[in-house]
């Protein structure tokens, strides 16, 4: 698979800085945010290997799945932890690690 790319957290918050208050809509935006930078360099949601989500309400794991599903249909190793509280009041963080085709 080559070289890994390691994407460090990333919120829910747009370019122009603003985060939805909907914890879906914070999930997407952070899944499109790592999306965006994997893009980036050279890689994809597909040559994902391992994800790392920080939630602050483990109550909403259900929704964050549902979501999830949706942007990562292979599957990836994943790690959800639920912590007190995240930068700028996010309600959900995350971080990869993937493939550079």
């Amino acid at each position: 698979m080559g070289d890994l790319i390691y994407i460090s957290g990333q919120l829910g918050v747009s370019r122009d800085g603003k985060m939805p208050d909907a914890f879906q809509a914070q999930v997407r935006q952070a899944l499109d945010n790592v999306s965006t930078v994997l893009e980036a360099a050279g890689s994809s949601l597909s040559l994902v290997a391992k994800v790392n989500i920080y939630v602050t309400d483990f109550s909403r794991l259900r929704e964050m799945n549902e979501v999830y599903r949706e942007y990562f249909p292979h599957r990836p190793a994943k790690t959800t932890v639920e912590i007190a509280r995240l930068d700028k009041g996010a309600q959900i963080e995350v971080e990869v690690v993937a493939a550079v085709s």
